[in-house]
């Protein structure tokens, strides 16, 4: 093991759906010994698809976390990974684990290429700054292209791939890879399973493409150096290997390239260059700009470095719930040390938090750990109040780091225990759920008394329920999947409002004058714009009238749905030096709000979804006429080795139970994916049957 930070890899493995993350995974496991035999995803024996319905289903549900060692150059390196899912329902699972990691390695099927999710994800670690290596896998597959995908690397994903290994034949051919930069060729020992590799010869047909690619890169290299320039110009071949993963390692950090190697991980082979490349090219913490942060009591930035002898600070950035231990917290250190039993203040909550045990994970193992240090992510139990996004620090040296925005839920469920016993039961049940989860939230119709469950598409919530059956043994029935809609003001609106109240004694006053109206481009939620000059409402009770107007947005103006955004201007108003006071403000800021919104034209938004629907060419028609039909626009169509690739917009409301219809129309023989893209205002037809579907009348507009 290894102690050394230098020698720490905090990395996680990203792609589209079905692309070969945890088969990978499960590789990286086996090779550096982790794992004593192969664990395989059809199988359901894949150690980090530990879940029961990932194991039944196929798919990586939850991100899981491991840890191996790797020895490379006679230094024994420590990986920290998390293997994340694909499935675009669960992309709240990429999310939190990119906002921690230091690298990541995207994976893309050497077939499909570069696929919707895999661009969610790209955009998720752009977001984050995250220096990635792409792997092309599935080099053995029937229509497997390398350089076609290292082309959609850089179309689709505006990337700037840089090739550092090719492959040796495709599909049936694959044999081997040759590593541009030692200008070696490997292939894999079938017998042990690709534990052994060896060098073979690279073949003569493929040395005129090898030294083109050598070249190619050797010349990408020199021109990130003046000194290697000048060395390149009299000499290309007197650059070392040391100084080409040298130039290739700072730019990879940098952001400025990704290194693209290949390999078919089924078939065993490649894995252990990608590892070697994930010690050569992936930062370690030293390597990542020190972690910035707010200190709550004098609201000044400060930055924490990843030295064990700063201040304790660390994110947690994932709560499970464990049938055993109870509350588990996933948190990665940026800074300082940690013992168990010690007490870490949480600067949301205000409160100290006393870890009484320190674990490090491999996938739902838990083993103890004394202490833990900068740069190291682990778990922890004994919290009585944490969340996805809260920061940990030391009690003397409050901060509080940046944290994590997830997105809105798109879909609800009603659900009700079938007996009246579980009540109760199946209320705690869904709060530990939404603990774990941010995308999962749960309301209670005010009107209709029903439990409301809501998430990111069907199989979220299919997931939701099986999980509340198996783990909680709780019988639920459940309604008909529906639309989360969200409402939206088209025009501004001025409105004056005086909340007056006397009931002997000291009474309530508030006077405000707002202005709503559409927010900014690009905003969402309240977008709250103080003009108050001169101390017409004193400092103190701004906040409160903004904590009213964010309040009443969760109750729109057409029919009840949360408004998506919205631009608030307070204007003017007064007090009274005796009956204003916090709660004054806040209540007049609500009923200002509804007023104003009931007088502003309003429409009701929904959710549209991006599709990509891979069909035989044969049912090219019916599947896209079925499309036209269900309010979606065809926006490209592309051919794919037989197949066509159709992509597109659709409303979610007309998907539901699609993947039943695109069977029937396709003999079984299509697939199809949805991802959220955006909300947009219904057509004035489907906002009547909205409203009559749920009034029971169309009101006259």
């Amino acid at each position: 093991m290894t102690g050394k930070l230098e020698n720490t890899r905090n990395i996680g493995i990203m792609a589209h759906i079905d692309a070969g993350k945890t088969t990978t995974t499960e590789r990286i496991l086996y090779y550096t010994g982790i794992n004593y035999k192969l664990g395989e995803v059809h199988d359901g024996t894949a150690t980090m698809d530990w879940m029961i319905q990932e194991q039944e289903r196929g798919i990586t549900i939850t991100s899981a976390v491991t840890t191996v060692y790797w020895d490379y150059n006679n230094q024994n390196y420590r990986i920290n990974i998390i293997d994340t899912p694909g499935h675009v329902d669960f992309t709240v699972e990429v999310e939190r684990s990119l906002r921690v990691l230091d690298g990541a390695i995207a994976i893309f099927c050497a077939v499909g290429g570069v696929e919707p999710q895999s661009e969610t994800v790209w955009r998720q670690a752009n977001k984050y700054n995250v220096p990635r290596i792409s792997y092309i896998n599935k080099m053995d597959r029937t229509g497997a292209d390398f350089f076609h995908v290292v082309d959609q690397i850089r179309e689709k994903l505006g990337a700037n791939p840089v090739i550092i290994q090719i492959p040796i034949g495709a599909e049936d051919d694959f044999k081997g890879i040759v590593d541009l930069i030692t200008n070696k060729a490997y292939g894999w020992d079938e017998q042990s399973l690709g534990r052994n590799y060896f060098e073979i010869p690279i073949p003569d047909d493929m040395r005129e493409t090898v030294h083109q690619y050598r070249m190619k890169l050797i010349e990408g290299t020199a021109e990130e150096n003046d000194l290697l320039l000048h060395k390149f110009m009299e000499d290309p071949h007197s650059i070392t290997e040391e100084e080409i993963i040298f130039e290739l390692r700072k730019a990879t950090i940098q952001g400025n390239i990704t290194p693209v190697i290949c390999g078919a991980s089924f078939k065993n082979k490649g894995v252990q260059l990608l590892i070697d490349a994930i010690i050569k090219f992936l930062p370690s913490p030293y390597d990542m700009p020190a972690v910035k942060g707010i200190n709550p009591f004098n609201e000044k930035e400060e930055t924490r470095h990843p030295d064990p002898d700063e201040p304790f600070t660390a994110l947690a950035f994932k709560i499970a719930i464990d049938p055993f231990v109870g509350r588990i917290a996933f948190f990665r250190v940026y800074s300082g040390k940690l013992e168990a039993g010690e007490v870490v203040l949480n600067t949301r909550s205000e409160k100290k938090e006393r870890l009484l045990r320190i674990m490090l994970m491999h996938a739902n193992k838990q083993n103890p750990l004394k202490q833990i240090e900068a740069g190291e992510i682990a778990a922890a139990v004994g919290f009585k109040d944490i969340r996805t996004g809260d920061t940990l620090c030391d009690l003397k040296h409050p901060i509080v780091l940046e944290t994590m925005v997830f997105p809105e839920p798109v879909i609800n469920m009603a659900v009700e225990p079938r007996t009246q016993d579980d009540v109760e039961k199946l209320s705690v049940a869904l709060h530990k759920l939404v603990e774990e989860d941010p995308t999962f939230k749960v309301n209670v119709d005010d009107e209709t008394g029903q439990t409301l469950i809501s998430g990111m598409g069907e199989l979220h919530l299919d997931i939701i329920t099986d999980r509340i059956k198996r783990e909680f043994n709780i019988e639920v029935n459940r309604g008909n999947p529906q639309v989360a809609y969200k409402e939206a003001i088209i025009n501004s609106v001025m409105h004056h409002e005086v909340y007056k109240k006397q009931t002997g004694g000291r009474g309530r006053f508030a006077d405000l004058v707002i202005e709503i109206g559409p927010a900014d481009k690009g905003v969402k939620g309240l977008q709250f714009i103080n003009e108050i000059k001169g101390g017409n409402i004193p400092k103190e009770f701004i906040p409160s009238i903004e904590k009213g107007l964010r309040a009443a947005m969760t109750n729109g103006p057409i029919i009840g749905f949360p408004l998506d955004s919205v631009k608030v201007r307070l204007i003017d108003g007064s007090y009274h030096s005796v009956d204003s006071d916090i709660i004054s403000f806040q209540v007049a800021a609500g009923i200002a709000f509804r007023e104003a919104s009931r007088k502003a034209k309003a429409v009701i938004l929904e959710p549209i979804m991006r599709f990509e629907i891979v069909t035989p060419s044969e049912y090219m028609g019916e599947v896209t006429g079925d499309i036209t039909k269900r309010r979606g626009h065809v926006e490209e169509v592309e051919s794919r080795i037989g197949n066509q690739v159709i992509r597109g917009r659709v409303p979610l409301a007309e998907m539901f139970g699609y993947v039943t219809t695109l069977r029937s129309l396709t003999s079984g023989r299509a697939t199809e994916m949805l991802e959220f893209l955006k909300y947009e205002a219904t057509p004035r037809e489907i906002q009547d049957e909205v409203l009559y579907k749920i009034r029971g009348y169309v009101p006259a507009y």
